[in-house]
């Protein structure tokens, strides 16, 4: 026998109907903004990746010469970038990066808004956490022998040469930290590598010395004073009475003689072991 078909209700219908309804509302909606989330997220990774090699170019170009060019810091002393806050902080940066620090010889750097964000960009890469409780310090374990130290100190280091212990480091290792002392040892410029705040000195540390530059014209007069600038085409310095002055050269017209009161230092870098620094830095410690 045929079985008449069956008719569904109009409330029966209505019941799925808003069953169904909800269980979309439920399940679909949360999983689609999931997927929404993933794509954007990967689509901005792909932007970030994409942006670090024009930035690490206009960083090494720009910033390199003094925070090297993985922001470890550089051969004019300028800071280890990886720790500093400011690079966590998009506007901040761009702040900085536009007012600078001429005083602690941040200049400006007026770029374009697409190098401001590819530069950002890259330098949230190179970020790590920081030690010491989250505020940017870095500790620096002690382990070298402060005897050896005192001895490398007063021989083969010829650090006595320039440095005394009852002089310019008389307290040095109450005035800073272990990690400032063992940092000014390869990074004598500013503090060794290692600011409490971004550009900002640590207490005990002392401003740095300039570089000072003789200039002898062809006609045999010497101009000297602190070396403000220096190219292939120019020379610009600033005499005793304050007053600039700016030189073109040609090769090695003017003869350009550059003093550097860190020569020392820097000179020593190629020679110094690890044996050696921890070492040192073991004995400057033990100056309260």
């Amino acid at each position: 026998m045929r079985q008449a078909p069956r008719v569904l209700r109009t409330s029966a219908v209505s019941t799925m109907k808003k069953q169904t309804d909800f269980s979309c509302s439920t399940l679909h909606l949360p999983a689609l903004a999931a997927i929404i989330m993933t794509i954007t997220a990967t689509v901005a990774r792909a932007q970030v990746a994409s942006a670090v090699p024009r930035a690490q170019q206009t960083f090494t170009q720009s910033c390199g010469f003094c925070h090297g060019a993985d922001g470890r810091g550089g051969a004019e002393g300028g800071p280890d970038l990886r720790t500093s806050r400011i690079i966590r902080d998009d506007a901040q940066l761009r702040t900085f990066l536009k007012t600078a620090a001429p005083d602690r010889k941040m200049p400006v750097f007026d770029l374009p808004e697409n190098q401001l964000t590819d530069i950002s960009a890259f330098l949230r890469t190179l970020a790590v956490a920081p030690a010491g409780g989250g505020r940017g310090g870095i500790v620096a374990e002690v382990t070298g022998d402060p005897i050896a130290g005192e001895k490398y100190f007063n021989g083969e280091g010829k650090c006595n040469t320039c440095h005394s212990v009852t002089g310019d480091l008389k307290g040095a290792g109450s005035r800073m930290s272990a990690s400032t002392l063992q940092g000014r040892l390869v990074m004598p410029r500013g503090n060794g590598g290692y600011p409490s705040q971004p550009m900002i000195p640590l207490p005990g540390a002392k401003p740095d010395l300039p570089k000072t530059v003789t200039v002898t014209q062809p006609s045999g007069q010497p101009v000297s004073g602190t070396l403000l600038s220096i190219s292939d085409f120019y020379v610009t310095l600033k005499d005793a009475a304050g007053t600039r002055h700016t030189f073109a050269r040609d090769g090695d017209v003017p003869k350009v003689v550059i003093t550097d009161p860190i020569q020392g230092h820097i000179d020593l870098i190629t020679k110094l072991t690890d044996r050696d620094m921890h070492n040192l830095t073991a004995y400057l410690v033990t100056l309260k």
